[in-house]
């Protein structure tokens, strides 16, 4: 059998937009067949249906039954007295932002603009922030003597898509070229410093070094320290900001805040009144998935898969989080939901020939395809097929543009990834690493979902666009990439206990042959790189709208607080559910 040879340790950069035709010779070179003869594939499966143990995952019930989130609109805080009092507040906001466009406060207004975002209230002053920092970068202002300003002026300008160079920190090193130790005795300019390394790009050493130092120094910490700034050093290290999605880290930033002596009561006002009119729309949202998901009734004839209404619309959430793009949040809970279960049709329940059948329905979009599928799967291809045509019909009504052929190809894609996965499965095939991920960075599902959220939020859609995405290009390889990588770190033990194929630790493992506290070192460290690549994507020229490129990012960042403690989307009784609970339940009393 020809393979594909990669050599990973040596060429991770080397999986690039090629990606998608490498991937495609790598099926062929496995034999994978997708021509499927529909009566001979049907007796064989039905046969299987008789004969074959099924294995099971043993995923634990959906803890949120749609009477529970039916009941979750407890919040009444898009009144209209609320509304009123919230625009008071912008105006005293703004014009306090305003004001203090001046030189001799560039920390001041810094640190206001860093509260205001993480309070999430940036998308509300976005302009007013932008005109705030361009004009500190047209005064091309001098902080060397405070790593603080350096650190948060450094972070805000790279987040914002503004140009600036790591050398800003070089005057913050010592003639041997290291870090000056003096430094880490100023435990908010390390805590400033190590937020702002994770802005950095592949190749700038500077950055990496100030990671380690910083990581270094916060970790080495002791002694009686300022409680809030405590909380501050614990919550870092735990999960950069860079790395988390917008609305939790506002929810626990206004909590944090709320303890600050030097808090600003109308900035505090406004962020948990504007939290609670958000957390309104998301429930209204959240209800109307919720008797879409209960009217489908898939999971009847699927009790082996995962049942995760609640769980795939915080992962749209995290994608999305601004209140107008509700659309958006529908197709990425609706396509997030549906995966799920597909996924645990191929990796779980499904023999070889019941999921070759699958994929080549998939393939024919022939709604008289589902007559050659076993019975407890074809309800799932009309619940897939209506709901994507639907997308289909959404966008021709709204953008006069036929779409379904681009959807087609990406659920295409999808199946037959997952196909191969299949395949190498049941026949016992060890993938290396690099084919593992040549294959693994579409099964992630990250290139279609970028699709799908492309077409859901973007107000013009355009031919080129279209081809430009599905042409796979680093920005969205770099997503998948960091993506596929992170979800490995999370699940792979859970997976593997269940009997799945070896996940990218394992692969590497097996390469190389280090222990498995090496190997996820490994992958951890390529998840970062992955990171840097998608940074700079995420920042370069484009013509692709700015409201998409951020949400290909956020898909990372919600990867992330998913798989932070394990599998947040599989087990979802921890982490998850006081997420859920804290971001689409409970408001903040005012």
């Amino acid at each position: 059998m020809a393979l594909l040879n990669l050599n990973l340790s040596a060429k991770f950069s080397s999986f690039t937009r090629s990606s998608l035709s490498k991937y495609a010779r790598l099926r062929k070179s496995c034999n994978v067949a997708f021509t499927v003869s529909p009566y001979m594939s049907l007796a064989t499966a039905q046969n299987d249906i008789a004969r074959t143990e099924r294995r099971s995952a043993n995923y634990m019930e959906s803890i949120w039954n749609h009477d529970d989130l039916m009941n979750t609109q407890k919040n009444g805080y898009t009144a209209e007295v609320y509304v009123m009092r919230a625009n008071i507040l912008k105006d005293k906001v703004t014009q306090l932002l305003d004001h203090m466009h001046d030189e001799n406060g560039a920390l001041a207004l810094l640190e206001l603009i860093d509260d205001i975002e993480r309070l999430g209230l940036g998308y509300v002053f976005e302009r007013n922030i932008r005109n705030a920092l361009r004009f500190l970068n047209e005064k091309n202002l001098k902080m060397e003597d405070s790593l603080e300003t350096t650190a948060l002026y450094f972070r805000l300008l790279r987040q914002h898509g503004f140009n600036i160079s790591q050398d800003v920190f070089r005057v913050f090193k010592d003639p041997q070229g290291s870090f000056k130790e003096h430094l880490c005795q100023d435990i908010k300019s390390m805590v400033r410093l190590f937020e702002a390394s994770y802005l950095g790009l592949e190749g700038e050493d500077v950055i990496d070094e100030a990671n380690t130092f910083s990581r270094r120094h916060l970790m080495e910490v002791k002694g009686n320290m300022n409680p809030n700034l405590a909380e501050l050093v614990t919550h870092a290290l735990d999960l950069p900001l860079h790395y988390r999605i917008g609305r939790l880290e506002a929810r626990w930033y206004i909590d944090a805040y709320s303890r600050r002596k030097d808090a600003n009561s109308t900035l505090l006002e406004l962020a948990k009144l504007d939290y609670n009119k958000v957390q309104a729309t998301y429930q209204k949202d959240l209800m109307e998935m919720s008797r879409w998901w209960k009217n489908l009734d898939i999971i009847k004839n699927m009790p082996f898969s995962r049942d995760r209404l609640a769980e795939s619309f915080l992962w749209s959430v995290g994608v999305t989080d601004e209140p107008q793009y509700s659309y958006c949040r529908e197709v990425a809970t609706k396509i997030i939901t549906l995966i799920t279960v597909i996924d645990d049709f191929y990796d779980v329940y499904a023999t070889y020939d019941e999921a070759k059948l699958f994929t080549d329905a998939v393939e024919r979009w022939d709604i008289n395809a589902v007559e050659q599928l076993p019975d407890y799967i074809k309800l799932c291809f009309f619940a897939l097929y209506n709901t994507v045509n639907e997308f289909a019909y959404n966008a021709l009504k709204e953008h006069g543009m036929n779409i379904l052929p681009y959807l087609r190809k990406q659920w295409v894609n999808q199946c037959k990834s997952y196909l191969l996965e299949s395949k190498w499965f049941h026949t016992g095939y060890k993938a290396t690493l690099g084919e593992y991920l040549e294959n693994g960075c579409v099964s992630i599902t990250a290139p279609m979902l970028d699709f799908h959220l492309y077409i859901s939020m973007t107000p013009t859609i355009t031919k080129e666009e279209l081809e430009y995405i599905q042409s796979y290009p680093d920005l969205i390889h770099w997503g998948s990439m960091a993506l596929r990588l992170i979800d490995d770190l999370g699940t792979s033990e859970d997976e593997l206990a269940r009997g799945d194929v070896p996940k990218a630790i394992q692969c590497h493992m097996h390469d190389t042959g280090v222990t498995a506290v090496v190997a996820r070192e490994r992958i951890r460290h390529l998840a970062d790189e992955a990171w840097k690549k998608q940074n700079r994507e995420q920042w370069a020229e484009s013509t692709l709208p700015g409201a998409f490129v951020n949400a290909v990012t956020n898909l990372t960042r919600t990867s992330e607080i998913f798989y932070q403690y394990r599998d947040g989307h599989g087990i979802p009784d921890r982490e998850t559910k006081n997420r859920i609970q804290s971001l689409l339940v409970d408001p903040f009393p005012m």
